[in-house]
């Protein structure tokens, strides 16, 4: 029987077989989904900003930032079966909750997750096959590990599977 297996904000799990994992109300952080269907291992990761040196707290949580999530949550997938050189990865997230002036680039923390996000898998050779980032709405994301299929809930808009 499937597991459904929560993962709150600055956190990461992984799953097995017919896992589910499922973060809620992602807004500006980007929910990351890396997936290898062929050993049915994927994990989901909840990344509240995208760069840890630019924080002036510890960054002993490694699922918190982008620069330590993405090369964690490989790491841990490796760990549990996955062949990297199978990985694929679907995006989420990344919304603008709130209108800042378009000069303020340290307020548009949605898009700069997601770039950052985009530019470390880019680094890790993961290839992105799934994006619903951006706009203004939250977002609920459910990854179906066995099938590497994942669905987005937003109020209002319904539910869409990238």
């Amino acid at each position: 029987m499937a597991d459904e297996i929560k993962v709150g904000m600055a956190e990461m799990r992984v799953g097995v077989w017919d896992d589910r994992l499922i973060t809620y109300g992602l807004g500006s952080c980007v929910g990351l989904v890396i997936y290898d269907e062929g050993s049915r291992v994927g994990g989901l990761a909840h990344i509240m900003l995208p760069d840890s040196t630019q924080s002036t707290s510890t960054a002993s949580n490694p699922a918190k930032f982008a620069d330590t999530a993405v090369k964690k949550l490989i790491e841990e997938l490796v760990g549990s079966g996955a062949s990297k050189d199978r990985l694929k990865a679907k995006i989420t997230g990344g919304a603008e909750m709130f209108s800042f002036s378009k000069t303020d680039q340290k307020a548009s923390i949605g898009s700069r997750n997601v770039e950052a996000v985009k530019r470390l898998l880019e680094f890790e050779e993961i290839e992105i096959v799934g994006e619903d980032t951006g706009s203004n709405h939250g977002r609920t994301v459910e990854l179906f590990v066995a099938t590497g299929k994942v669905t987005i809930r937003t109020i209002g808009a319904g539910v869409i599977e990238i």
